[in-house]
């Protein structure tokens, strides 16, 4: 079991080509665009849960920023269903990847940080040197600022990597411990098997909980820079 515990997290290979893009394009279908004048129970429910989220996530907006609801919209369905898709059994989940998640977040964050530096430019290297600052203190706090500012994007990409892998372990662990109890004692497997599917729910929950923090995180950027 110890030795297949990461087996999950490699990116799955037939012919000796990665099936990343595939796997990363395969959410896209859980979307459908209806052509029809009445909309069918899911697209009604993705539509009713996608205006919810975006009413209470963009409020906070102005104008310049109500011009990335879109952008925000299709990120937090991406990482929802990606996240959702390694649930299932046999499966590969993407944003177990630190890789690809920080192929997220530094390309929005900059996009954040450049609209910022264009658009409020006093105001956002007003944010490395807070007001009466002594000045002995003005270079230190220049370097922290500085860090804290670039640190974002690796916090963002982290905490989504963090939070996937180690709900995907536990259930690894939790599903191995079961089948090895099955043939020692039938009362703590079925204890077991309680709690895995206790977590197998949890587990649902935290995939739509990521993916809504880390699109939160970026609006509250987007707010601050715009």
């Amino acid at each position: 079991m110890n030795e297949n515990l990461f087996a999950s997290f490699i990116t799955p290979v037939i012919l000796g080509l990665p099936l990343a893009t595939l796997i990363v394009m395969f959410p896209s279908l859980l979307f459908p665009t209806s052509n029809r004048l009445v909309n069918n129970r899911l697209i009604s429910l993705q539509q009713w849960a996608l205006q919810l989220v975006s009413k209470q996530m963009m409020g906070i907006h102005n104008a310049k920023g109500q011009t990335w609801t879109l952008m925000l919209m299709s990120l937090i369905m991406f990482i929802g269903s990606t996240n959702l898709l390694g649930l299932l059994p046999h499966s590969f989940t993407p944003t177990t990847q630190l890789s690809m998640n920080l192929g997220m977040a530094i390309p929005l964050w900059a996009g954040t940080v450049v609209t910022g530096f264009r658009n409020k430019t006093k105001a956002s290297l007003a944010h490395f040197l807070p007001q009466g600052t002594p000045a002995p203190l003005i270079p230190m706090l220049v370097i922290i600022e500085t860090i804290s500012l670039f640190i974002q994007p690796v916090a963002l990409a982290v905490r989504l990597t963090a939070n996937i892998t180690a709900g995907h372990l536990l259930i690894h662990l939790i599903g191995g411990a079961t089948l090895a109890l099955m043939s020692i004692s039938t009362t703590m497997a079925l204890i077991t098997f309680i709690i895995l599917i206790l977590l197998t729910v949890l587990e649902f929950a935290v995939a739509m909980i990521q993916a809504y923090v880390f699109t939160l995180l970026v609006s509250l950027y987007v707010h601050d820079n715009t």
